[in-house]
């Protein structure tokens, strides 16, 4: 899979590139409802893992039925 994220690169609130994920209201709901990629809680700071959102996003691939032809039945 080619990583949507620096593998080695902290994120944290604000920062643009999560918004591919969701903005900052969605991924305070995942994370109070214990959903969402893996992260850290730095005293008021929530950190993302470069490496963490990529394997949070590869395991909710999803991979259409027909192999993905674009042709209906």
């Amino acid at each position: 899979m080619a990583n949507l994220f620096e593998q080695n690169r902290n994120y944290v609130l604000g920062d643009d590139e999560l918004n591919i994920i969701g903005d900052r209201d969605k991924l305070a709901q995942w994370r109070h409802k214990g959903m969402g990629p893996a992260f850290y809680k730095l005293g008021r700071k929530i950190i993302y893992r470069g490496a963490d959102l990529n394997a949070w996003a590869e395991a909710s691939r999803v991979d259409p039925p027909n192999g993905g032809s674009g042709v209906l039945r």
